[in-house]
């Protein structure tokens, strides 16, 4: 059994897959506790594997399910995401890095989180991923360097406050003009307010 914070879909809004259709299924846990976590951990259901699946194949022509969280490596293993490619779809996880991961995902998005308030509080495993995806507060990209990634996104830290907001995008922006390895990567969901 499985504590599921909500299955959803919607268009993917962050980074390599930006706009592509998906099936996200949001995991309830996490061994980080970021203050900037839009995770309500506390909620959510238990369900079987095969409840997820069947509710997953509720949407038989979306190509994606991304399992997020929370941090779903918490939860999954290689059988799992097996019962899951049986659906037809591609299989991606967005994870903190701190915990192994299953061979037979397609696609691995590596959202690092330390030097965060809560994001150190355990090391990370991960050095290969297909998507590095940092949500940027100024901090030094050399820490990443020695992340093997297809493909690297900075991403500004989301605020309620305005200010704030505009000041993390333009930071943002300035490091992707210096850094010219890493691309931009907005929280589109938020600007077209889907989830």
């Amino acid at each position: 059994m499985f504590r599921i914070n909500e299955i959803f879909h919607s268009l993917q809004g962050e980074g390599f897959h930006t706009g592509t259709p998906a099936v996200f299924v949001r995991f309830s846990g996490c061994n980080l506790r970021c203050a900037f976590c839009d995770t309500q951990h506390h909620e959510g259901v238990t369900m079987s594997l095969q409840e997820i699946v069947a509710e997953i194949n509720r949407y038989p022509d979306v190509p994606l399910v991304v399992l997020t969280g929370g941090e779903p490596s918490l939860f999954i293993n290689e059988a799992f995401i097996e019962e899951l490619k049986k659906t037809g779809k591609r299989i991606a996880i967005e994870t903190n890095g701190t915990r192994p991961l299953p061979k037979n995902l397609d696609w691995v998005t590596f959202s690092p989180k330390t030097g965060f308030d809560g994001g150190d509080v355990e090391p990370v495993l991960l050095k290969e991923c297909d998507e590095l995806k940092v949500v940027y507060l100024g901090q030094d990209l050399s820490q990443y360097d020695g992340i093997q990634a297809a493909h690297r996104f900075l991403q500004p830290c989301f605020s309620e406050n305005e200010n704030e907001r505009q000041v993390n995008m333009k930071a943002c922006v300035e490091a992707v003009m210096n850094n010219p390895g890493w691309r931009l990567s907005l929280q589109v969901h938020r600007i077209l307010n889907i989830r």
